[in-house]
């Protein structure tokens, strides 16, 4: 699978940001029981990007919206599937920090109101556990054992809770990935010094198993289709330099082709992809410094970097991407966590609008969580005093440029920077990013 020309603020520009700093890196991991999972920690780059001068959104579609500094954000971190059906977080009930007895509670959201089932078990788990929920209404639950990492399933059982023991890995510390495309599949990521581990923790015939080694330090974790056979990964060559986004095909027993490459000395890694529209956000540092940016899977046309969605006090980090525009890339709505010393609230941005829209958060939001539906309308997991498990709706608002109201054209002012060329696309043959020509001119956008 591979992606096409790149462009941007200063496409071909030596990076001069500090690479992101990686995880300490961990010996692959070996099986000791049946099947399991892993943890989830998607890191995608710290951004430190320059405020833009658009002033916060009231929400009108979430009650008492604000920013989850001013409520408790949900604990334990949350998960969806990929259809945005179930999800799973870890959670407990009010008390002093060091007696709070911790849960996993699965959501259900496809229905006509959202509802929670909690699952704890006997005893209660260690705060440091991780859950993923599957397409069946199971969850996933990792805990760290000594040097083990121990998975099983949990489910609703009458008035209890009900655990299929999937089996174990030795190694100390395994990052999990999101829920494959199918919603039967869990994958996790243990990443060593100089070779990679991936494991197919549940969803596997015998338990843990060990599906793919990729020399070098990986990270992130993004899929690329919805067979959940394509995944991208962010990976450092075994001999130190740049990170690079590689796509690692699961059907050829972990084969890695080179994703992107926008400079070769950047750090380029990918954030999220929408198999609909091949629409891919990233972050690199191409330009001089961290940056968000955006192309197309298997496109021609080059990667952008909006000034937009650069914001001097906060970070910003795509988490949604609005499905179903078929082979429209710009017209798709993105989802953003917007980090400020204020707290965190929600940007919505299409790559043709060239604006980012901002929203405070409905009170008790977890951040970075949601799903968009086709139509537009994206939904916020939320959880508070009043509402323990609610869901506010909020439609993607619509981009009016200016000139298409003064009818003059648009000179690019506002903090944004033009998108890709409205002539007819030549046809041309995709080449990985790592061949793509570097020689257009660079605009910042």
């Amino acid at each position: 699978m591979t992606a096409c020309a790149i462009e941007g603020g200063s496409a071909g520009a030596a990076a001069t940001a500090d690479p992101e700093a990686e995880p300490e890196p961990e010996e692959p991991g070996r099986p000791v029981g049946e099947d399991g999972e892993a943890e989830e920690d998607r890191e995608a780059g710290q951004a430190r990007e320059a405020r833009g001068g658009e002033e916060a959104e009231a929400s009108s579609t979430a009650a008492d919206a604000r920013p989850h500094a001013d409520g408790a954000p949900l604990p334990g971190g949350f998960t969806l599937t990929a259809d945005g059906a179930y999800a799973a977080r870890l959670t407990a009930a009010p008390g002093p920090p060091g007696e709070r007895a911790w849960y996993p509670e699965r959501w259900t959201l496809d229905g006509p109101e959202p509802y929670a089932v909690p699952l704890p078990l006997d005893q209660p788990e260690e705060p440091d556990a991780r859950v993923a929920p599957l397409a069946d209404g199971r969850v996933l639950i990792q805990r760290r054992v000594a040097d083990r990492q121990m998975f099983s399933l949990l489910y609703p059982t009458g008035p209890g809770t009900g655990e299929l023991l999937l089996g174990a890995v030795a190694c100390e510390e395994m990052a999990l990935l999101p829920p494959s495309p199918d919603g039967r599949c869990v994958y996790a990521l243990s990443a060593g010094e100089h070779e990679s581990s991936l494991w197919l923790v549940a969803g596997g015939a015998f338990g843990p198993e060990e599906v793919a080694r990729i020399p070098g330090h990986c990270s992130g974790g993004v899929w690329l289709d919805r067979a959940g056979r394509m995944l991208a990964l962010d990976r450092r060559a075994p001999g130190g330099g740049p990170v690079k986004a590689v796509a690692v095909d699961l059907g050829r027993q972990g084969e890695v082709t080179p994703l992107l490459q926008i400079a070769p000395e950047s750090d380029d890694r990918l954030l999220l992809a929408d198999a609909d529209s091949g629409l891919l956000l990233l972050r690199s540092d191409a330009p001089g410094h961290d940056r968000l940016g955006w192309g197309v899977l298997g496109s021609c046309l080059p990667v952008r970097f909006p000034e937009c969605l650069r914001l001097a006090d906060a970070a910003v980090t795509p988490f949604a991407v609005q499905p179903g525009q078929m082979l429209m890339p710009e017209s798709c709505a993105v989802a953003l966590r917007i980090d400020g010393a204020a707290g965190s609230w929600v940007g919505v941005w299409r790559p043709a609008g060239r604006r980012l829209h901002q929203f405070a958060a409905p009170l008790g939001w977890a951040p970075g969580a949601g799903y968009w539906s086709r139509d537009g309308v994206l939904h916020l997991p939320y959880a508070n005093a009043a509402t323990p498990c609610g869901v506010a709706l909020l439609a993607a608002p619509e981009d009016v440029e200016p000139s298409s109201v003064t009818g003059r054209p648009s000179d690019g002012a506002g903090g944004t920077e033009p998108s890709a060329a409205v002539a007819a696309p030549a046809v041309c043959k995709p080449v990985p990013l790592g061949q793509a020509p570097l020689h257009r001119a660079a605009r910042s956008d």
